[in-house]
């Protein structure tokens, strides 16, 4: 099974700059999206006659931001929206439940320029997400995948030194992120591929893409007993339309 992730950073901007046809060519049995920025009645994209029969969305209360959505090939047995936190109303979680696996799409809360929101991260987010996550493993191997908004390493990211103590590269975002992988999961890309410096978002300043300065903020981490299943885990930095790329996984299901 391929699974594909991507932010698009609103999905009625990304759908004028060739949406329909970089997932076509992705060939994704499953396409979870993040930062729509839309509720579906906003967006006309007709997923099902390019095989995505399955469609659904967790969005935001405030118009116009954040946001998940999930498409699919395969009909889920369940579908779950949010963790039970108090920031649910920003559309953060999508959690669909297949035979042999969770899938969950998330779009973790960034913690803004000034690191007003890192108590948020580090107190509450990060903990309950965790929580959820290994909730569903007591049933079921769990699939978590979207812009987790954190750089874990300093191979993560393109100019590690100059970035510390910036959001998405603080202490306390790198050690939520570690939590995940203390109690279990794997970080497929960094699995797979332990010293490729390779980026999945960019900044729009200063040709920051075509200099290829770029940060890992995207990812699909997997359970354990997952990782003998895992094929491949790519970032297809070549696909443009939005400022991060998307992110793959081809797993044995």
């Amino acid at each position: 099974m391929k699974i594909v992730s991507w932010n698009v950073n609103g999905i009625r901007a990304v759908m004028r700059k060739g949406f329909p046809d970089s997932i076509m060519a992705l060939e994704a049995d499953i396409l979870c999206i993040q930062e729509t920025k839309a509720h579906p009645e906003q967006v006309d994209l007709k997923m099902g006659a390019s095989g995505y029969e399955y469609e659904y969305w967790n969005s935001a209360e405030r118009k116009g931001y954040s946001g998940v959505a999930m498409f699919s090939r395969v009909e889920p047995l369940a579908i779950s929206r949010g963790i039970g936190h108090p920031v649910d109303d920003e559309g953060r979680v999508l959690t669909a439940e297949f035979d042999g696996f969770h899938l969950v799409t998330v779009y973790t809360p960034n913690a803004k320029d000034d690191l007003s929101r890192i108590p948020l991260r580090h107190e509450e987010w990060d903990p309950a997400f965790l929580g959820h996550c290994k909730e569903l493993e007591k049933k079921k191997p769990v699939i978590f995948c979207g812009d987790l908004n954190v750089a874990h390493e300093p191979i993560d990211l393109k100019n590690d030194k100059a970035n510390e103590g910036k959001k998405g590269y603080t202490i306390e975002e790198r050690e939520g992120f570690s939590n995940f992988m203390k109690a279990g999961f794997i970080d497929t890309f960094r699995y797979l591929h332990t010293e490729e410096e390779k980026y999945s978002w960019w900044s729009f300043r200063a040709g920051a893409r075509a200099r290829n300065v770029g940060w890992r903020l995207d990812y699909f981490c997997i359970s354990d007993p997952l990782k003998k299943r895992l094929k491949s885990a790519e970032l297809h930095n070549q696909i443009m339309g939005s400022d991060h790329c998307p992110v793959e996984i081809d797993i044995d299901i």
